[in-house]
């Protein structure tokens, strides 16, 4: 999977002095992007091959960049493939906040993606009020299903998903997984800016701590401008302010967050969403659902999401940097 979203998120690396031997640092590549992950194990054991095993299924199985991927074949309009554990869970998730949201989060909105110049085809030209009608006729959660027996079931043949903004979410927390598995407790994940943390920091006997990074912070001088703590949980984030296509012919610019409901790829007044969640792939999708959904309308849904806290940023009616973060996520902030 390529990194469709740009994270406005770092990792504040913490490097012991002491006791080297008993922290490990591994470093790789995953959905176009890099891996870089620190655990503390009783002995040096190398798990890179088992986590790019890991990352091969994931791609598998919801990488819309390999054409011959379960979720590309789906694509293609093949009604046979029976999903993995992998796609469902990835299905199930999307399903969950796509009603949670009310349709603000969606991953059939992949032919306005593909329209707009944000997914793996060439965008459309002159995109106007009738090229978005009938587009839309090819997205809703509602309009996709899994089969008792493991197929998929569409609309129409046309519905295109995208994954994207809850598979690498979601691969991370399989790389965690596998982790467990091998008997690992206290590790942090970092992936393309999103993370996922499971017990502590040892070295310092806290939680993990990670920088949440500034709206302008440039990309070869990264700047913060805060801080938050984390244990057993995942966190993501989301922005336009970097990521958005310029069309050639008209000048009009789109940006990579998608309204579901209507089609428009228009800036909402969140300039930056940062999620933290008991999963990152919970977190991904939530992270962009909020860029989608506005200030107030995602200020009304967090009251209702007590799992979920968020660190959104926006702008004034007098285009003044402005900050909004739940109460849990103030909680969270080192004193």
């Amino acid at each position: 999977m390529k990194k469709l979203l740009f994270i406005p998120l770092f990792l504040l690396f913490v490097f012991c002095e002491k006791n080297e031997s008993e922290i490990l640092f591994l470093q790789g590549d995953a959905f176009g992007t890099i891996y870089n992950i620190q655990f503390y194990s009783e002995k040096e054991v190398d798990f890179k091959e088992g986590l790019d095993s890991v990352i091969d299924a994931v791609n598998h199985s919801v990488s819309t960049y390999i054409p011959k991927s379960d979720i590309s074949k789906v694509n293609q309009g093949d009604t046979t493939i029976v999903v993995d554990s992998i796609f469902r869970e990835v299905f199930e998730i999307s399903e969950e906040v796509n009603k949670k949201t009310n349709g603000y989060f969606d991953p059939t909105i992949g032919v306005l993606r593909n329209a707009y110049g944000f997914g793996d085809v060439k965008p459309l030209k002159n995109i106007n009020s009738k090229t978005l009608d009938s587009l839309m006729k090819y997205v809703g959660f509602h309009k996709v299903k899994i089969n008792s027996d493991g197929t998929i079931s569409k609309e129409y043949p046309q519905i295109y998903f995208d994954f994207n903004a809850v598979a690498k979410g979601f691969g991370i927390d399989c790389l965690g997984r596998y982790l467990e598995s091998k008997g690992v407790t206290d590790y942090l994940i970092e992936l393309g800016g999103e993370i996922l943390t499971k017990g502590e920091n040892l070295e310092k006997n806290q939680d993990w701590v990670v920088g949440i990074e500034a709206v302008d912070s440039k990309l070869d001088d990264r700047t913060f401008e805060a801080a938050v703590k984390l244990k057993n949980e995942g966190m993501a984030s989301s922005g336009n302010y970097r990521k958005f296509r310029l069309d050639s012919a008209t000048g009009k610019k789109y940006v990579h967050t998608l309204n579901p409901l209507t089609g428009s790829a228009e800036k909402s007044d969140v300039t930056s969403s940062t999620v933290i969640a008991p999963t990152c792939g919970v977190a991904d999708a939530y992270a962009t659902s909020f860029m989608a959904l506005g200030m107030e309308k995602s200020k009304e849904l967090l009251r209702n999401l007590p799992n979920i806290d968020a660190y959104l940023t926006f702008n004034d009616s007098l285009n003044n940097h402005q900050v909004f973060m739940t109460d849990g996520f103030k909680r969270r902030m080192p004193q």
